[in-house]
C-alpha cells in the first residue's frame, strides 16, 4: 500500500478469502483509501468507497465462538456484499472504530441547519455548507457562519427525515444533543446516501454506548426532581437554587447524583453531564407521552 497508513497492527480477523471457519492472524493496514487485510498466503482489499456499514459486535453465528470484541466492516464486491471482521480488545476496538469513522466522513462538505430547534422550539437558522470533522467522543462542523461541537456523549436522540436544504429536499439526520442545560436541535445531510447512512451509524453506536450505561441506573423521585430542577436552571446552578427542604438530604441527594455522574461540579457550582441530560430527555418525553 503507497499511501500512508493511519493504522498499521497485527490482529485477528476473518474475510471470504479465508477459507477455514476460523480467523488467522495477520497484518491489518488502514489508509484514507482502502484497508488492507493480509497474511502470508493472501490479501483482502477493500476500498473504502466500497464501505456500507460498520458495527461493533455483530458476528455471523457461525463466527461467533471464535471472536470476542469485534468491529464488523459490510462492503460491496461487485454485486456482492461482503463482511470483514476484525478482533480487537476493548479499548482497541473502540479507538479502530473510532479512527476507521473519520477516515470515512472527516472533511466531508456537508450541509447543516444549527440549530434547528433550541429547547424544543423551531429558529430562523439559515443552511450553510460546513466540513465534518469526527474526532473521539466528538463531531465538529467547520465553516461558514461560526463552528461549533456536538459532544457525542450528549446526543440525547437522533432521527432520519427528508428536509429543504440547500434548495431542495434532501435526505437528512436530525441529531438532539444537549448544550447549555437545554437541548439542541441540528440538521445534517451529507453529499451520497452511502455516506449519510454511515454517520448514522457512527451516530447510532455512540447512542447506545451511553444508553447502556443508564440502563443499569435507577432513581428516586427525589434524584429525578434536582436533576428537572437543575435542567430547568438551564443545566447550570448553585446549592440554594436546588434546595426544595433540608439542606444536609439535598447533599445526599447530589453525592447521588455525583456518584452516577449525572452532575458534575463547576465554580459556580453544579451542572448537568450529558447522562443527567439524557436521564432528563428521557423524563420529560415519558411526562408528555
Amino acid at each position: 500500500m503507497s499511501e500512508t497508513a493511519v493504522a498499521d497492527f497485527v490482529g485477528r480477523f476473518h474475510t471470504a478469502d479465508v477459507e477455514s471457519a476460523e480467523p488467522v492472524t495477520g497484518r491489518i493496514l488502514l489508509s484514507h483509501k482502502r484497508l488492507v487485510l493480509a497474511t502470508g498466503d493472501f490479501k483482502t482489499t477493500i476500498p473504502l468507497s466500497n464501505v456500507i456499514d460498520i458495527n461493533l459486535g455483530t458476528v455471523p453465528p457461525a463466527l461467533a465462538e471464535f471472536f470476542s470484541d469485534t468491529v464488523t466492516i459490510a462492503y460491496a464486491d461487485g454485486d456482492s456484499k461482503r463482511t470483514a471482521i476484525i478482533e480487537g480488545k476493548g479499548e482497541n476496538v473502540e479507538r479502530f472504530k473510532t479512527v476507521f469513522f473519520k477516515v470515512l466522513l472527516s472533511g466531508q462538505t456537508v450541509i447543516v441547519k444549527h440549530p434547528a430547534k433550541r429547547g424544543g422550539r423551531v429558529t430562523d437558522a439559515g443552511d450553510r455548507k460546513m466540513k465534518l470533522k469526527l474526532s473521539e467522543g466528538t463531531l465538529r462542523l467547520d465553516g461558514n457562519g461560526g463552528d461549533f461541537e456536538i459532544d457525542l456523549g450528549s446526543v440525547t436522540s437522533f432521527g432520519r427525515e427528508k428536509r429543504n436544504l440547500g434548495g431542495k429536499t434532501r435526505p437528512a439526520l436530525t441529531v438532539d444533543h444537549a448544550s447549555g442545560g437545554t437541548t439542541l436541535s441540528t440538521i445534517i445531510t451529507l453529499p451520497n446516501n452511502r455516506k449519510l447512512n454511515l454517520l448514522g451509524r457512527f451516530l447510532k453506536l455512540e447512542y447506545s454506548e451511553l444508553m447502556e450505561e443508564l440502563e443499569d441506573l435507577t432513581f428516586t423521585e427525589e434524584q429525578i426532581e434536582a436533576l428537572v430542577t437543575l435542567y430547568s436552571a438551564g443545566g447550570r446552578a448553585k446549592l440554594q437554587d436546588l434546595l426544595t427542604g433540608d439542606v444536609n438530604e439535598t447533599q445526599v441527594i447530589l453525592d447521588q447524583l455525583r456518584d452516577k455522574e449525572l452532575i458534575e461540579d463547576i465554580e459556580t457550582g453544579m451542572k448537568l453531564t450529558a447522562k443527567g441530560q439524557a436521564v432528563v430527555s428521557d423524563h420529560i418525553e415519558d411526562v408528555n407521552m
